[in-house]
């Protein structure tokens, strides 16, 4: 009986805990609409399952969400600027949920250093984050262009408009005289290359982030000072961007997510005139048996040829296309359990460059697997492949370019066909190709494929420790083809150039963080180590002489040159942050890391340096009657010292190098013949080092309806490289280089965010930065005040990136100086601008009214120069649009010889091309204002999805440089850098694939 007994209550205790295991197992998928007081939708609002943050789901645009969860289970909604709410199911299907705004500032948490999430509210430094929705309305293939204006002490600068054109960044100014002056880029928690490659010829090339798909981006978060930057070592003194790739979802059914973009591009080219022929003097030549490069001919109005009027062939209407870019991707994100979420993605980009034969195509397939493997270890294997195929053509003033040839041809000449009946080319001057016969017969196409797997496993044996191993890697092929035609007037006999590129860098960290609470102290406590190692092999063979026409093989080539070069650099470092919390009120954050660099001598390889950042959060201190007003309020202070192997590989010794003896190069013969190279290594060169102080205010006002974050800082830049130092001749060697140089660099940041409308169906959000920034150099080297950086100079007392050219002679009243031709003359060479700007600005506005909403983001920079080698060139031979003035003039001065007023007149073609010989006739300013991106969206409303398979539909309109404001600049766009994004490149524009204005077409949707 007992044992009866016994077992019927078991088998009662068994149902009980089976139909409650089963009525947890049975799921619902529920579907609802979150919205503020007044009924506005809130997107991107939180939908969590209670104590499980692995499964929730965020809502669409118009505030819909859906989500697979147990019947009788509790959810919790949370948004940013407003307070958290938990519903209970109850077996319901559909909810409706209403936020109201919160009092107090969420907790908001952000990816730092490391890849570590920290609530925002409690870092003691500037950081800046830009959601994935913000970056894919900029429309842009790399992602460092879709940041641009966004955020505040960030300048980005394009290099042109050709498919796949490198982008540089510099966070808070140059550190560096000579050396890498951008930013680190960071891939979930991962260092990656952004080397600027792909172009075999002159111009720029690519920037390797252009390999990275901008739709697999959750966020990128900017990390702008040092006691931000310490943890990631040397390279991150410069600044670091931290991209943070999206994840599944957990607890719910796959989630198919496609999208769709066409675009349509027109090419911005110079304005240019179209009113006089091809000649001199107003004498007219045919550019067939009288050729010349000038187009200071008669007018084209009263020009006859054959007794017929005269044809216009303005050759960059002829020459540029129509651009078109598409891309189309899809995604799956899910979760197979409770354990496991997956993301994987795949995206073709093509972009049709407005100049024929370019393009960049590029494949992506991105894959990330998150798992529970136990209560205490969870991992994450992510892998991102991408292959690049980027097709380009020469710019800049060299002579294979042939946007030389468009900006700077005769409107009366016709140059079809591309060659004479014997073959040659045809063109109107000697030493220039037909650009169309440059599209037939140059070509330079780069092939990219790369990986990068990162590898994260976290080991969590106590609520208060965890211990994370994250290994990852970037490597990447480049081949690189460039061919020129027997032909050509660059090379007449032909070439080939083959480039391999290889790039190996290996990245891993051991971290260990521990959290504990005593009472109302918390503290944090992270120690780490970090390996690294970086590998590249640079192979060049150029041949010359093509034999056979149209076969770009090396064999066809006549005589060849091969060139090798190959760097490995290592780096180890050791790290530790101590954070303490005291009653969410005061924070104090200690951070010291202790660096080894191979580049640097054995006996000042390893370097420590560390930073000290303090915040005050003040609104915990107000009283309630404040907090209405005054949400949040915090005050920054921050000392920090890093350190920057700035330095390349093997500059410690002095190599040799190919021997040239006179007009004689080796090999000569079949004989090897090196010199060593005439820059004298330097064995003492230790790291450069950086001292920051930075203080800082945020405030929230009105339960978030207005915040501001504003920054200010000041950094030290000492034991700058200098490089190309003199030495005595009798040394043997020309120049060294020194830990010689020293620049100052003060910063003002401001960030504005706004709700001014938030009312029933409509809603208006805006977005404010502006950046000043002042890099002044203090010291080159003893003896010397300036050193030059490539296109501009570093000049003691002076900003960074001064402009140096022959300037016009004036006497001491500043009076233009006239000689006996009636012109004026160049005197001594000065300095003429400089590449910084006084400032920037961006605004972003965003309007919503029910399922319409209305984005608009322009920005502004005020000052800052650029060399304009359009004009210089187009002076010279009577192209741009202010040479359409020829009447006789009087150049308003006095003259050299007595100093009475200049009465001498002279011809229009006299003095434009005197103007092509004096440098500061081009310095230009590049302040301009851009409506960068426009775009219109609709959203689909859940209601009418409902009987659908779909879950989220959106439509979007978007218009890119639509308006472009310049006054100072003739150029069509100042935002310009036609020989790439390295320092030496800076300030330069000349023949420049051209910057387009474009519309976009988009559709998305899910189901």
């Amino acid at each position: 009986m007992k044992n009866r007994l016994l077992h019927g209550c078991l088998y009662l205790l068994f149902c009980l805990i089976a139909g409650q295991s089963w009525a947890q197992a049975v799921k619902l998928t529920v579907t609802g609409k979150v919205t503020e007081t007044g009924g506005s939708p809130i997107p991107g609002a939180t939908v969590v399952l209670k104590n499980s943050q692995a499964t929730g789901t965020t809502t669409a645009v118009d505030g819909s969400f859906s989500i697979s969860v147990p019947s009788n289970s509790t959810l919790v909604i949370s948004a940013i600027g407003f307070g958290k709410q938990e519903v209970a199911l109850q077996n319901r299907t559909a909810i409706d949920v209403q936020l109201t705004q919160s009092s107090s500032v969420l907790n908001e948490v952000v990816v730092t250093a490391l890849g570590v999430s920290q609530e925002k509210r409690t870092l003691t430094y500037s950081t800046q984050e830009v959601k994935s929705e913000q970056l894919m309305k900029a429309k842009e293939p790399n992602v460092l262009n879709a940041l641009t204006g966004k955020v505040a002490g960030v300048q980005i600068t394009s290099s042109s408009g050709m498919p796949g054109a490198s982008a540089r960044i510099v966070v808070r100014g140059a550190t560096s005289l000579l050396g890498n002056n951008q930013a680190l880029i960071v891939l979930d928690g991962i260092p990656i290359n952004n080397d600027e490659t792909g172009n075999a010829d002159q111009g720029g090339g690519g920037s390797r982030l252009v390999d990275l798909d901008p739709s697999i981006i959750e966020s990128v978060n900017v990390l702008k000072g040092a006691a931000a930057t310490t943890l990631y070592g040397s390279a991150g003194a410069r600044g670091v961007v931290i991209i943070t790739t999206k994840s599944g979802s957990g607890n719910r059914k796959p989630t198919v997510a496609v999208s769709s973009d066409l675009s349509f591009d027109k090419a911005l080219y110079p304005n240019l005139q179209q009113k006089y022929a091809q000649g001199s003097r107003g004498v007219f030549f045919n550019g067939e048996d009288q050729k010349t490069s000038l187009s200071w001919g008669p007018l084209m109005d009263t020009l006859r040829i054959n007794g017929q009027p005269a044809p216009r062939y303005f050759l960059p209407d002829l020459f540029f296309r129509t651009g078109m870019s598409t891309n189309n991707s899809v995604s799956i994100s899910g979760s197979s359990g409770d354990r496991s979420t997956y993301f994987t993605s795949y995206t073709f980009f093509k972009q049709l460059g407005t100049i024929p034969t370019t393009d960049l195509l590029r494949h992506t397939l991105f894959a990330k697997y998150t798992t529970q493997i136990s209560p205490t270890v969870n991992a994450t294997f992510q892998l991102n492949y991408s292959s690049t195929d980027n097709n380009r053509v020469p710019e800049g003033y060299g002579l294979q370019s042939p946007l030389w040839t468009v900006y700077a041809g005769p409107v009366s000449w016709n140059p079809f066909p591309t060659t004479n009946a014997d073959g040659s080319q045809r063109v109107f001057r000697f030493s220039r190709n037909n650009p169309f016969w440059g599209l037939d017969n140059i070509h330079n196409r780069s092939l990219v494929n790369r990986y990068i797997p990162v590898v994260t496993i976290n080991y969590q044996p106590t609520s208060w420790l965890t211990i994370t191993e994250r290994a990852g890697a970037d490597m990447y092929g480049e081949q690189v083809k460039y061919s020129e035609a027997r032909g050509s007037t660059n090379v007449p006999t032909g070439q080939i150039v083959d480039q391999v590129n290889t790039f190996r860098q290996f990245n891993n960290d051991l971290i260990i963080r521990a959290n504990k609470q005593y009472g109302d102290l918390d503290m944090g406590l992270t120690l780490g180590n970090n390996l690294y190692s970086s590998y590249g092999q640079y192979i060049s063979t150029r041949g010359v002489g093509v034999a056979i026409a149209n076969f770009d093989n090396m064999s066809n080539t006549e005589k060849q040159t091969y060139s090798e070069g190959h760097y490995l650099t290592r780096k180890i470092g050791f790290y530790g942050q101590a954070n303490f919390d005291y009653r969410r009120t005061l924070v104090l954050a200690l951070t010291g890391r202790y660096d080894g660099s191979s580049v640097l001598s054995q006996e000042r390889q390893f370097y420590p340096y560390g930073s000290a950042a303090f915040a005050f959060i003040f609104s915990e201190l107000l009283p309630a009657s404040l907090s209405s007003a005054i949400s949040f309020g915090k005050l920054r202070l921050s000392l920090a010292s890093v350190g920057n192997d700035n330095i390349g590989a093997y500059r410690l010794n002095t190599p040799f190098q190919s021997a040239a003896i006179g007009a004689y190069a080796f090999p000569f013969q079949g004989q090897n013949g090196f010199l060593l190279s005439s820059n004298l290594g330097n064995a003492n060169l230790r790291n450069e080092r950086t001292n920051e102080v930075e203080v800082g205010l945020e405030m929230r006002f009105l339960k978030n309806r207005l915040s501001f974050e504003t920054s200010y800082f000041r950094k030290n830049s000492i034991d700058l490289l200098t490089d190309g130092i003199p030495v005595s001749a009798a040394s043997g060697y020309g120049s060294t280089i020194l830990n010689a140089g020293s620049m100052q660099t003060k910063g003002f940041e401001f960030l504005l965010n706004a709700t001014p409308v938030r009312t029933g169906k409509f809603a208006w959000d805006m977005t404010y930065t502006f950046t000043r920034i002042r890099s002044i150099v203090t010291q080159v080297n003893s003896g010397l005040d300036r050193v030059q950086i490539g296109t501009s100079w570093a000049v003691v007392g002076q900003q960074y990136g001064v402009l140096i050219d022959n300037q016009f002679a004036r006497n001491e009243k500043g009076q233009l100086l006239i000689d006996g031709q009636g012109l004026p003359y160049s005197g001594s060479t000065g300095m003429l601008g400089n590449l910084s700007p006084d400032w920037l600005m961006g605004l972003n506005n965003s309007l919503r009214y029910g399922a319409f909403s209305l984005n608009a983001f322009a920005d502004m920079r005020k000052g800052g120069d650029i060399i304009n080698s359009d004009d210089r060139y187009g002076y010279f031979y009577g192209t741009p649009k202010v040479t359409e003035n020829r009447e006789p003039r009087v150049v308003e001065g006095v003259s050299a010889a007595d100093g009475s007023p200049n009465t001498k007149v002279v011809q229009a073609q006299d003095y434009y091309q005197r103007l092509n010989g004096i440098g500061e006739s081009v310095i230009q300013d590049v302040t301009y204002l851009k409506l960068r991106t426009l775009g219109l969206t609709y959203a689909v409303p859940s209601a009418l999805l409902a009987k659908t398979p779909f879950k989220t539909a959106s439509l979007s309109v978007t218009g890119r440089n639509l308006f472009i404001y310049r006054p100072h600049f003739t150029g069509p766009d100042p935002e310009v850098s036609s020989y790439g994004s390295s320092n030496s490149a800076q300030g330069m524009y000349a023949n420049s694939a051209p910057t387009a204005r474009s519309v976009m077409f988009s559709l998305r949707f899910s189901f």
